[in-house]
C-alpha cells in the first residue's frame, strides 16, 4: 500500500518533539484542548461499547490505536482507563519522548515508529482508532482514512478530529495561533489542506466507515477554555464513525 506520509509535515513535528509535555511550549494548544478531546473520546467509546466510565478500568479488553500519537497526550489517559494501547507516529523522534514519559508514569504502552498503511498491511486490528489532528497533515486523506478503516475490527469505532476550511479557520488556526498568539511555529498548518465537515463525512463513507456523530470544539476567548458544541463546527471539529459489523476484517 502506498504511503500517505508527507515528509515535510513529519519534519515539522520532529523538530518540536522534545516539547510534547511542556504545557507552555509549542504544543500548548493541544494541552488546552486535551480535556475537551478526552471528554468526547471517552463518552463515545463508552456509548459504543457499553462501558461504565465510573468503573476502575472501563476500557479493559479494548485494543486501541492512537495514530499520530505524538508524545502520548491521548495514549496515556487511554491506558489509565484500562485500554490495551498502541501509539504510532510517522515522526521517529516522537517515539522515545513518548516511551520515556510513559515509563516515568508507570504505564505500559506499545509505541511504534510506523504508519497506518504499514500496520494495515501487517493485518493489525483494533476496537478503537483515535485519529486526532492528523488527516490535515497527510498527502492523500482518502487513502489514509481507508488504511485506518482497515485497522478497525468490524463494529469498531474511529474518532477523527481536524480543522474546517473557511475564512474563520484561516484567521483562528493560522493567523491567530501561529502569528498572533505564537502558540505554534509558523507554517505548522496549511489552510488548503483543511477539510470541511461535509468533505470529511464523504471521505469517511468512501473509506468504508459510517459517520455516527460530529461536534465542534469551540474556544471561548473570554473564559480562555474549550468546550464541545453541537452546532459550531466552524473551526475545530470531531467526528465518530463505525466500521459496519458486517464488513469483512480485511476492509
Amino acid at each position: 500500500m502506498q504511503s500517505t506520509i508527507d515528509p515535510t509535515e513529519v519534519s515539522k513535528f520532529e523538530a518540536m518533539a522534545a516539547e510534547w509535555w511542556d504545557p507552555n511550549g509549542k504544543f500548548k494548544p493541544l494541552h488546552m484542548l486535551n480535556p475537551c478531546r478526552l471528554d468526547y473520546i471517552t463518552q463515545q467509546i463508552a456509548a459504543e461499547f457499553d462501558r461504565d466510565l465510573s468503573a476502575d478500568a472501563p476500557f479493559a479488553g479494548l485494543r486501541l490505536l492512537d495514530i499520530g500519537c505524538g508524545g502520548g497526550l491521548l495514549a496515556e489517559p487511554m491506558a489509565r482507563l484500562g485500554a490495551d494501547v498502541v501509539g504510532a507516529d510517522a515522526a521517529a523522534r516522537n517515539i522515545p519522548v513518548a516511551q520515556v514519559h510513559a515509563a516515568q508514569a508507570g504505564l505500559k504502552i506499545d509505541y511504534r515508529h510506523t504508519t497506518a498503511e504499514d500496520m494495515a498491511a501487517a493485518g493489525e486490528q483494533f476496537d478503537v482508532v483515535l485519529n486526532m489532528e492528523v488527516v490535515e497533515h497527510v498527502a492523500d486523506p482518502l487513502a489514509y482514512l481507508t488504511a485506518c478503516q482497515q485497522l478497525l475490527r468490524p463494529g469498531g469505532l474511529m474518532i477523527c478530529s481536524t480543522i474546517n476550511r473557511n475564512p474563520k479557520s484561516y484567521v483562528m488556526a493560522i493567523i491567530g495561533a501561529e502569528y498572533v498568539m505564537r502558540w505554534l511555529p509558523k507554517g505548522t498548518h496549511e489552510w488548503s489542506k483543511f477539510i470541511t465537515p461535509d468533505e470529511l463525512r464523504d471521505l469517511l463513507r468512501q473509506a468504508g466507515l459510517e459517520p455516527v456523530d460530529r461536534k465542534g470544539f469551540v474556544f471561548d476567548k473570554l473564559r480562555w477554555s474549550w468546550s464541545i458544541s453541537d452546532r459550531d463546527l466552524s473551526v475545530n471539529y470531531v467526528t465518530a464513525s463505525v466500521k459496519p459489523a458486517a464488513a469483512q476484517a480485511e476492509g
